[in-house]
């Protein structure tokens, strides 16, 4: 992290020196990933950890009078000393995987420092530019959105020079109240932007006129078109049109649903100024974030999709589809909990996608949640339990060696404990 001097952190609440340090050199607020030289800062019940982040190095230790605006100043002072380019992500879905995607194309080009797993909001945005040192060039933030005024809050932290918007799809609609709202709230990214930086943007009606005068618009599909997505065993082949050049990836991602992506990233490395003819050089290295997709090997041929990580009705679709692509003949099972947040049409969401399991041949059917009747009412097939511990002895009796089998629901759920019992009980 660029060094902050610990007088500058006077004033958020209560400061404890160790004594034998001026600046800070990183910044944590869990205690066990302290080094020295850090600051931890005690949200909630961390202060309980004070001594344990002492013993492990940390120059400091800040109890803030408010969690969010201390991190959010701290966020603020490195941003405000670095030259790093930084590029703010966010959208319905697939900002995590964009951000994943978009690291592994910069870093043998450029140094780069990214967000990690879904640190995306009010904590998890000024913790990753604390991770910013002298030396980084690239900064690849993502924005998390609960409703009107969250992102262009963290925009004021993060300051990010090129805004990437991923989708505009239904989610968090009872914050928002429409498919409208959701775009205005995604669009404060752009208006956040400087005067004549990139912004991607993907073809949507809702987004199209809140796009600001002065931007260097780019748009997926448009300017960049995928022209081939060649899936195998250890991800796939991403043959694209990029600003009228031809670039192909072989990404280490399989899933089709990365291609769209795969192409908001390369028009994010362009805006960048980094070589396209040179952008495959890292596509090799994606890791995308926990219980995204996972693909787990399960006995006699099987496998398991642990994407337990978040849902929204697009990505359950997207996430079907995958499924059945890659079954490959095998028999397929689809557990899935309730997509949260939808706002009063949640019920006709949730049996759309009962609708498209059945026309997408999915042969086995678990559903898990409050809302989640409506996949077997659309269906017209499948069970339904109240929550993961039914589940788990459900899905015991369901899925058989070599099938293939779906976890997906909104995070509320906690679908990647049935992913974990599973993988236990077929070994």
């Amino acid at each position: 992290m660029i060094p902050l001097a610990l007088d500058e952190l006077e004033g958020l609440g209560r400061l404890t020196r160790a004594g034998w340090a001026d600046e800070v050199t990183g910044v944590h607020i869990d205690s066990r990933r302290v080094e020295e030289g850090d600051l931890f800062v005690a949200v909630g019940p961390g202060a309980d950890f004070r001594d344990h982040a002492f013993a492990r190095g940390a120059a400091a230790v800040l109890i803030p009078d408010d969690a969010h605006a201390a991190l959010a100043s701290i966020g603020r002072a490195v941003r405000s000393r670095s030259s790093a380019r930084v590029v703010g992500i966010t959208g319905s879905v697939g900002k995590t995987s964009t951000k994943d995607i978009l690291a592994a194309l910069c870093r043998p080009h450029a140094r780069t420092v990214a967000a990690e797993a879904s640190f995306n909001a009010e904590l998890g945005v000024p913790l990753t530019l604390a991770r910013v040192d002298p030396d980084t060039e690239i900064c690849v933030l993502e924005l998390a959105m609960r409703g009107f005024g969250q992102i262009a809050a963290l925009c004021d932290i993060g300051r990010p020079d090129i805004g990437v918007i991923t989708t505009i799809a239904p989610a968090h609609l009872e914050l928002v109240g429409s498919l409208e709202g959701v775009a205005r709230a995604k669009a404060e990214l752009l208006e956040a932007l400087p005067a004549g930086a990139t912004a991607v943007v993907p073809i949507s009606p809702e987004l199209h006129a809140l796009v600001p005068r002065g931007l260097r618009v780019r748009r997926f599909p448009g300017d960049a078109e995928a022209i081939g997505w060649e899936p195998h065993d250890d991800g796939a082949r991403l043959t694209a049109d990029v600003l009228g050049r031809r670039v192909t990836l072989d990404l280490s991602v399989r899933a089709r649903h990365h291609a769209d992506n795969a192409l908001a990233a390369l028009l994010a490395y362009e805006a960048l100024g980094l070589p396209l003819d040179e952008a495959h050089v890292g596509a090799g290295n994606v890791e995308l974030s926990r219980w995204r997709g996972e693909e787990v090997p399960l006995p006699d041929g099987g496998l398991l999709i642990n994407d337990a990580w978040n849902a929204s009705p697009l990505s359950m679709r997207a996430a079907i589809d995958h499924l059945v692509e890659i079954a490959d003949g095998r028999t397929t099972v689809a557990v899935l909990g309730d997509m949260a947040e939808l706002g009063p049409d949640a019920p006709r969401f949730h049996r759309q996608i009962g609708e498209h399991v059945r026309a997408a041949g999915v042969a086995g059917l678990l559903a898990v949640g409050p809302l989640a009747a409506g996949y077997v009412e659309g269906a017209g097939f499948g069970e339904v339990v109240p929550d993961v511990d039914a589940g788990r002895e459900a899905i015991t009796r369901l899925v058989q060696p070599g099938e293939c089998v779906l976890i997906k629901a909104s995070r509320a759920l906690g679908l990647e404990a049935l992913a974990e019992h599973l993988t236990k009980i077929r070994v």
